[in-house]
């Protein structure tokens, strides 16, 4: 493994349980443990997982200009934001494309927002290239920052009985501070899974503490909890269709390509706003879609995607196994006029069309959305 690729605090950890350690994103991390991507799965749909995402990284803007910088950055209106309230948003260029999609928290001290990880440095040097005229510090806290997610139905009932605070009543996309094992932490009731729980951040040093404790309070309350892996992490997120940056999202598609339209409010001035409008206006050339496979196969990101007639019209972005449903399922970039679920479409997977069809996303809806 290379030397060059950065480590968290849970690394020897994950090594002496079992974790198969891969390169993500400049990080060596566990894509999966004993039990395997589908079990790791299974649990957290049925009970409880838990995640090192300390990868991803953190920055704190605070300053006089702080919400009036930000809220130009970012296609989400944050000045409807109450205290400790947390929201989904996108970073775009003035072509309308990508530069990030992030949790933005607003906090009484500060905006905390975390970016992806493999993006933290574009990020934060994209974010200082537009500060001029304004009065804000943007700092990069995420060395001293952890980040842990506990994910499942059963997340709140295994983490309540380690922390004074209630969880219980903590509405979703909302955050508070507590002590959590003594540990003082920023609790959101966040995450990317698709399921209910929290995203943990805390100091650093704490981490095998919390990470420990929290794995040791499956067996105090009966409940369900293990560590997973990349693997599932990935067919989680996938399954209730969340994007992905450098698969659904990039540089190059723009938020409404994405099916991303809601987290754009075009009654602030964001950067790429005028662009994204424009292509409003004209109409958009590819759409995101979701598709199953009829035919045995799995689609890989970079597939082409062809209509009936065999007429290569766009590419697979995401492509995998979804447990929860038991279907070989995926994401693609398709002209619009395709985009209707009930659609037929081929993958062409090794050179051969397999077939399939579009399907309305997202493939998994949880119990707690209904």
């Amino acid at each position: 493994m290379s030397e060059s690729l950065m480590r968290t605090r849970l690394y020897q950890w994950h090594v002496d349980h079992g974790g198969r350690m891969v390169p993500f994103a400049g990080w060596e991390m566990p894509v999966q443990y004993a039990a395997g991507p589908i079990e790791e799965h299974q649990v957290t749909r049925r009970s409880a997982g838990l995640f090192d995402i300390d990868h991803m990284g953190q920055l704190s803007l605070t300053g006089l200009d702080a919400e009036r910088f930000l809220n130009r950055l970012v296609t989400w209106d944050i000045t409807q934001m109450a205290e400790y309230e947390a929201h989904y948003a996108l970073m775009c260029y003035e072509t309308g494309g990508i530069v990030d999609d992030v949790f933005i928290y607003n906090l009484p001290d500060q905006w905390f927002v975390v970016v992806n990880a493999d993006n933290l440095t574009k990020d934060y040097d994209w974010m200082i290239a537009q500060a001029g005229g304004y009065e804000v510090t943007l700092k990069d806290v995420s060395v001293d920052t952890y980040m842990l997610a506990l994910q499942g139905p059963h997340a709140i009932d295994l983490l309540q009985p380690l922390t004074p605070a209630n969880l219980v009543d903590l509405p979703r996309f909302t955050a508070l501070k507590a002590e959590v094992d003594g540990v003082k932490t920023l609790i959101g009731r966040t995450g990317y899974t698709g399921e209910d729980g929290v995203e943990l951040f805390f100091p650093a040093d704490k981490a095998l503490h919390l990470w420990e404790r929290i794995l040791a309070a499956g067996a105090e309350t009966g409940l369900e909890v293990q560590p997973i892996g990349l693997a599932a992490r990935d067919s989680l997120r996938f399954e209730p269709s969340f994007p992905l940056y450098g698969h659904e999202i990039n540089a190059n598609i723009t938020p409404l390509e994405a099916n991303l339209g809601w987290a754009c409010s075009f009654n602030t001035d964001f950067i790429g706003r005028a662009a994204l409008l424009e292509q409003k206006a004209q109409g958009l050339t590819k759409k995101l879609i979701g598709f199953e496979l009829i035919d045995k196969g799995v689609p890989r990101q970079g597939y082409p995607v062809a209509n009936e007639q065999g007429q290569a019209m766009g590419e697979v972005v995401t492509g995998l196994y979804a447990p929860t449903v038991d279907k070989y399922c995926g994401h693609a970039f398709v002209p619009p006029e395709y985009a209707k679920p009930g659609t037929p479409l081929q993958i062409i997977i090794r050179d051969k069309p397999k077939q399939a069809v579009v399907v309305k996303r997202p493939f998994y809806k949880p119990a707690y959305r209904s």
